[in-house]
């Protein structure tokens, strides 16, 4: 089965809002992508452009929009995600996406610590070899594979590279789930699945769409 999930970067909370109102009828979880500035050279809510919501959120006065139809996968594009893990967590992340070039022993730390209590993901850029993440195969069940050196943006062209990476990943990793973060469309997709991924994520191909919860079923249906 290949997982389609929608991604947004919130420009703010409000954003997210009306982002997730567009979709959530039609997913089941959605990706958002927390940018500090630091590890990558955007920024997003809730390093910018918050009003108390991100308070509100971790002392659980708040919840995400719609988190009752629609679960919330965290990607930390940050450059110390330890930090962050607990309060996204609070504000309840189902699933959270960390780098493996924040370190080996700082995922690990990140595993050992909140493992029991919510579910993790790696992510690799395009210049980490994929060979460095091995070291997770028995921890967690979800590699990310960056479709891109510029992250943090939305509408970047794929990567030609990136087909032979989700082969040789999946070489490593047989049975885990292999997602595609950039540069998905419905030219990239069934070329992405055949080289070996198995969840898509797809931000401005579904998001910038005229309707995307309609785009959103469009790419359930060509992933078939």
């Amino acid at each position: 089965m290949i997982q389609i999930v929608p991604a947004i970067i919130p420009k703010s909370f409000t954003y997210l809002e009306e982002k997730v109102g567009l979709i959530y009828t039609a997913a089941s979880e959605v990706q958002v992508d927390i940018c500090d500035g630091k590890f990558t050279g955007s920024v997003s809510w809730p390093f910018v452009e918050d009003r108390g919501e991100f308070h509100r959120l971790i002392s659980e006065e708040k919840g995400l929009p719609h988190w009752e139809e629609i679960d919330y996968e965290m990607h930390l594009m940050t450059k110390t995600p330890a930090d962050e893990v607990s309060d996204w967590v609070k504000a309840g992340a189902s699933r959270l996406v960390v780098h493996i070039e924040a370190g080996s022993d700082a995922i690990e730390d990140i595993l050992n610590e909140w493992g029991h209590t919510a579910e993790f993901a790696i992510a690799i850029k395009m210049e980490t070899p994929v060979s460095a993440v091995a070291g997770f195969l028995s921890k967690v069940r979800t590699f990310q594979l960056m479709g891109s050196s510029k992250i943090g943006f939305q509408g970047q062209k794929l990567d030609d590279r990136i087909y032979e990476r989700v082969k040789e990943l999946r070489a490593l990793a047989p049975d885990h789930v292999i997602a595609i973060d950039i540069g998905v469309n419905e030219e990239t997709a069934s070329k992405l699945v055949s080289a070996g991924a198995n969840k898509l994520i797809i931000g401005s191909a579904i998001m910038d769409s005229d309707v995307p919860s309609e785009a959103l079923e469009k790419f359930k249906r060509l992933s078939k």
